[in-house]
């Protein structure tokens, strides 16, 4: 655990800080999931919508399929195609399909978004522990997380949705973190996500949470498209994507991890730092 810097204390205490991989601190719009689950399904004959891919995003990844497999229009397309509803043996099967697929474009994909070492610096010389939770399991992450160790980030531990015995919105892998962390209460760690089932499983461990509108799942595009928009469409879209993660419980909202050292400053107070457990 990180020794506590001289500084202010947050009006609510934080001693941790829990991220989410893609869309959060890695791949900018969180592509490289989206492709592969359209690319998926198009191979098994029942081509889905972008929008139906990122639908279920931050979950398991087979849970992902599954939720896809169980939206209405998906379902009614799969019984068309082969004749009776999919099953749990349909779903293992994009599931094997699935994971080779995923790993051979993650390369592409596992750049770290611009500004999120130096927020994770900051968030370091404040005293705070750093872990990292995701809906890809150990395998896919044996990809990622060199590529993001390269790019200046590395958290203190990292779970994945196959070391738990579920998947977000349990809250096991944040429950994980904070044991491996040796930091408790939940209630003083920021779970930072880019979708709603991760907020959920923020809200369900007990931590604070953070949503990010900009660079992941919602908006869904890399940092050169999201540079191109006109600045009044963005604004509108952020502005639209804030609405619904606050309706799905987040505590706060800010356009991108770069953006953390300010929002910690603007929830500092004048006191002593906190040291120690309560």
């Amino acid at each position: 655990m990180p020794e506590r810097s001289e500084g202010p204390a947050m009006r609510f205490p934080i001693r941790a800080v829990i991220f989410d991989w893609a869309g959060t601190t890695v791949d900018h719009g969180s592509l490289a999931p989206a492709r592969v689950f359209v690319e998926l399904f198009a191979g098994a004959g029942i081509p889905i919508t972008v929008a139906e891919a990122r639908g279920p995003m931050g979950r398991a990844k087979r849970d992902h399929i599954a939720t896809i497999l169980a939206q209405p229009r998906v379902a009614a397309a799969w019984r068309d195609a082969v004749g009776r509803p999919a099953t749990d043996a349909d779903v293992d099967r994009l599931y094997r399909d699935f994971l080779p697929r995923q790993r051979a474009v993650l390369a592409e994909h596992s750049d770290v978004i611009a500004g999120v070492a130096e927020a994770v610096a900051d968030c370091r010389r404040r005293g705070l522990a750093i872990g990292g939770t995701t809906g890809y399991t150990r395998e896919l992450m044996d990809v990622v997380e060199p590529i993001a160790r390269t790019g200046g980030y590395a958290p203190d531990v990292s779970l994945c949705a196959d070391d738990v015995p579920a998947g977000r919105p349990a809250p096991w892998m944040i429950f994980r973190a904070c044991e491996r962390l040796g930091v408790y209460p939940p209630a003083e760690v920021l779970v930072v996500d880019d979708t709603p089932v991760g907020i959920a499983a923020g809200r369900a461990a007990g931590a604070r949470t953070l949503a990010v509108s900009r660079t992941g799942n919602a908006l869904g595009l890399s940092a050169a498209a999201v540079a191109a928009l006109p600045p009044a469409e963005l604004a509108d879209r952020l502005a639209a994507i804030e609405r619904e993660f606050r309706a799905a419980g987040a505590e706060f909202v800010i356009e991108s991890v770069a953006d953390l050292p300010q929002f910690l400053d603007r929830e500092c107070a004048a006191a002593a730092p906190l040291t120690g457990h309560p």
